[in-house]
């Protein structure tokens, strides 16, 4: 029932609804049970996941030594006293965020190394062949598995200004419907001990994503029939080499990029986190409902409380699930996945947070709108128009996208 109801709603915002075509969107939710069937049923597959867990300790292990060595104790450190309580030595900012910077500089190698590239224009033909997404959408919905919503279009730049309408929807929406690596590993380690195997889970909903962008922005933007026939094949697309000419200048690079986003990710957590704390504290004006005080999170939780059952989850957990989509969509995703890792663990059920994994994992929130039109429009400023009005649709579609996936996670678990 969530799957129809998600198509539903995005064909009732659709452009041209008598335009869509069914064939491809019916292929693009089999290509999604598909993937979902090999990476989370297929047991030599699963085993393959679950080594991702070991990798992830190890990056957590070296990230751990290079915090320690700079930042003493509040990185991770032995402390100077004797500890009564551990977790409250923690330091997000000093502990869990700089895996950032490892995950960009290990990202930009794998690019360098000619890994990353060869499976980017693997996803790119059976997503051609398949549901039949023209060449540079192709190419830019399969770097957002890999890359930030801004970084992915880098990549097709050049093919911006003449990109169809759809093709151009169906890359901004990829950046909202998606996650970058350089922050997967940090939701993974958000969720250890909540749901098995969370790197693997993370890495599956992220692929997931990419057949479900293009059925929602193919509903909501239709191509044009003979657009769609003429867009060229993604095996012509040439990939940009990495920047840099050895493996240093290319660490240097990716390490300042990489400074950036630490610093945009710190800057976005205190600004969201006190504004809803005002927000809350305007709130307290209001007579408490139930047995607590009105709240955003509150109020979201009642509002998609619906949304969260047609996902498959229980209706006992229906309200908190709600209220994680809510603080997803007006905050973001890492304050939703901190959020669920705080709930007290006879809060929902396993299989709910499993499929909240899946609906969460994705940049669609009200902030990623100005991201997108300055990134995007900056790119092919003769697009700005088209952008700026789609951005907000956008959105739309990348969050119906992320709950498709939990949908479809719900059918199977």
């Amino acid at each position: 029932m969530g799957v129809v109801v998600i198509l539903g709603l995005a064909w009732l915002l659709s452009e041209r609804r008598k335009d869509v075509m069914w064939s491809a969107i019916g292929k693009g939710i089999a290509l999604q049970f598909i993937i979902a069937l090999l990476l989370t049923k297929v047991p030599v597959i699963q085993h393959g996941l679950e080594y991702l867990n070991g990798m992830v300790a190890a990056l957590l292990a070296a990230t751990r030594a290079g915090t320690s060595f700079v930042f003493g104790y509040v990185g991770g450190g032995d402390t100077p006293w004797t500890t009564t309580n551990p977790p409250a030595t923690f330091v997000f900012a000093f502990q869990a965020l700089p895996l950032i910077l490892i995950i960009s500089a290990l990202a930009a190698l794998l690019f360098y190394w000619n890994i990353i590239p060869p499976v980017v224009r693997a996803f790119a033909w059976v997503l051609r062949r398949t549901i039949g997404v023209g060449g540079p959408a192709g190419i830019a919905v399969t770097m957002n598995i890999f890359v930030g919503m801004v970084e992915a279009p880098l990549v097709i730049r050049p093919y911006l200004r003449t990109e169809t309408r759809s093709g151009l929807f169906i890359i901004m929406t990829a950046g909202m419907a998606m996650v970058a690596g350089t922050v997967m590993v940090l939701y993974a380690t958000l969720l250890d001990g909540l749901i098995p195997n969370p790197i693997g889970q993370i890495l599956t909903a992220s692929i997931m994503a990419a057949p479900a962008t293009i059925v929602i922005s193919f509903i909501m933007v239709p191509e044009d029939p003979a657009q769609f026939a003429a867009s060229s094949d993604p095996t012509n697309v040439m990939l940009p080499p990495s920047p840099g000419n050895n493996m240093m200048s290319v660490i240097t690079k990716a390490t300042i990029d990489g400074l950036q986003i630490f610093a945009n990710v710190v800057g976005m957590l205190i600004v969201l986190v006190a504004l809803v704390a005002i927000a809350n504290t305007f709130l307290t004006v209001l007579p408490n409902v139930g047995d607590g005080p009105i709240t955003l999170q509150r109020v979201f939780g009642w509002l998609l409380s619906p949304m969260a059952w047609l996902l498959g989850i229980p209706w006992s957990d229906a309200p908190t699930a709600g209220g994680l989509l809510g603080t997803k969509m007006v905050l973001n995703e890492l304050i939703a996945y901190s959020e669920m890792a705080k709930l007290p663990i006879d809060s929902m059920a396993e299989r709910s947070r499993l499929i909240m994994t899946y609906a969460l994992c994705g940049f669609a929130n009200f902030s990623s709108i100005g991201i997108t039109i300055g990134g995007i429009a900056a790119m092919a400023p003769e697009r700005r128009p088209d952008i700026i009005e789609m951005a907000p649709k956008a959105m739309l579609a990348g969050s119906l996208a992320t709950c498709l996936s939990g949908a479809v996670i719900g059918v199977l678990t």
